[in-house]
């Protein structure tokens, strides 16, 4: 909100004027109203292995975050060429493998990552879009450039929030939201069951598609029966649908619907238990040779997660520069490989210092951040490197970009992230808006809502003189 001098940047200074006049205890008033409207809507996320309850309101901060419109013109231009050369990079290795010919990326890495489907081989992907919704992080450095920090291609969440972080700070400041010409985000489920629709419509002139969830006790159900609910389509378990000669059908009261396209939240294990985890009972029996026939269609498709596993994360500049002959437009952040014992020692030697993962980990789990962790719990994570090198990536610490928010009735900074949503289909679009993921508590650097982070809306401002929609 503020540059280095302490003015108000041009593009806060409206919402910056109005918290002026509101006051603290006006603010703090609109805090609990818009958790209390988050409560009665029931949104909310879960947490495995919480000591209390499981179910939890995830916590949202009343000041949206401002991007203003030429920040953004970059950061949609770097998403669409990031996303183009990522499904070009999954029709590649899924097919006649070029890029690991060619020695760009080494072939093991690929070959071997366990998010790789060999399954998927040779098989017709519509559009050549093996993912169809993409949630990337980005992250802002000192210079004031955003980074990418990792993909989500697999089954992204949080757009729900989003949407519904929107509804409540335009209700909470109407005038500023006005007066700053905010470009709409409300369009996402048309564009979404769009994108959907188009990826059988070669075939089926009227696509029936279906969300299909693991149930009320994933963490994300509620963005599940919310998106379903948004579109208008029937939200599915595994037991609501059956595979009868190769053709995917839905239960209904009134008979069996064939059902053409799956959005599914449901990792890869769990879609099949004749062709993957056979002890899965999330998922639908014949489900994958159905999809091998091409009778029905399932987004995201089976083994993108080979694309945003965090070793091949390090060669994305290098897949952007193989399939489009252009340089990243967004950069990623310097990665260190311990598969390569050098940069395996220069971990090793500066455990303090980085932030390590698990390659196949994802929601905050499998990593340790090195200035805040315990001698004990540093000397674990190097003899789990030493065991299995290859699991694992390092990073810098990253002094995260702060944003203001209300904490116990004060402005503090607190430290932000960026996940703009991308939809791939005929064409690549991104919405024009994203969740701000927030480190609530002081000093943190952990953004994940599994982690104690929280979020708040995202004001992408139109053009001077365009159309905010």
């Amino acid at each position: 909100m503020f540059d280095p001098k302490g003015e108000t940047r041009s593009h806060y200074a409206p919402l910056h004027s109005r918290i002026d006049t509101l006051g603290a205890a006006a603010l703090a008033d609109r805090q609990r109203t818009l958790e209390r409207s988050f409560l009665l809507q029931g949104i909310t996320f879960t947490v495995y292995g919480a000591e209390t309850t499981t179910e939890r309101i995830i916590p949202t901060d009343l000041f949206p975050r401002i991007i203003p419109a030429a920040e953004w013109a970059r950061v949609e231009a770097g998403l669409i060429q990031r996303l183009r050369a990522l499904n070009l990079f999954l029709a590649d290795i899924y097919g006649p493998q070029k890029i690991l010919s060619d020695g760009v990326i080494p072939r093991d890495l690929v070959l071997g990552a366990p998010s790789y489907r060999r399954e998927m081989q040779h098989l017709f992907v519509p559009h050549g879009a093996f993912v169809n919704v993409c949630g990337s992080d980005l992250i802002r450095q000192p210079s004031g450039e955003f980074v990418v920090l990792e993909d989500n291609l697999r089954v992204p969440s949080g757009v729900s929030y989003m949407l519904a972080n929107r509804e409540a700070s335009r209700r909470t400041f109407p005038e500023v939201f006005r007066e700053s010409r905010v470009r709409a985000v409300e369009r996402y489920p048309d564009l979404l069951l769009a994108t959907l629709k188009s990826m059988a419509g070669d075939w089926r002139p009227l696509p029936q598609v279906v969300v299909l969830t693991p149930g009320v006790y994933n963490s994300a159900y509620y963005e599940h029966a919310y998106l379903a609910r948004l579109m208008g389509v029937p939200l599915v378990e595994g037991r609501d649908l059956v595979v009868h000669d190769g053709i995917v059908y839905m239960r209904t009261t009134s008979g069996l619907r064939r059902v053409d396209v799956i959005y599914r939240r449901v990792d890869d294990d769990f879609i099949d238990p004749l062709a993957f985890r056979r002890d899965s009972s999330l998922g639908v029996a014949g489900l994958f040779n159905a999809y091998r026939a091409g009778s029905v269609v399932i987004c995201n498709a089976p083994g993108t997660g080979v694309a945003d596993d965090k070793a091949v994360y390090a060669y994305v500049p290098a897949i952007i520069r193989y399939y489009l002959a252009e340089d990243a437009i967004l950069n990623n952040v310097e990665t260190y490989l311990c598969r390569e014992p050098a940069q395996l020692d220069h971990v090793l030697a500066n455990l303090d210092k980085l932030v390590v993962k698990a390659v196949g980990a994802s929601g905050g789990y499998g990593m340790l951040v090195g200035p805040h962790a315990s001698a004990v719990e540093r000397e674990r994570f190097a003899a789990a490197l030493r065991a299995d090198p290859d699991n694992y990536i390092a990073q810098p610490t990253i002094q995260l970009s702060t944003a203001p928010c209300l904490v116990e009735g004060r402005m503090e900074p607190r430290h932000v992230d960026l996940r703009p949503f991308i939809l791939s289909a005929e064409k690549v679009v991104v919405t024009p808006g994203a969740l701000t993921r927030v480190a609530l508590k002081r000093g943190s650097l952990v953004v994940n809502s599994s982690q104690g982070g929280g979020s708040k809306d995202t004001w992408v401002l139109a053009e001077d003189g365009g159309d905010p929609a």
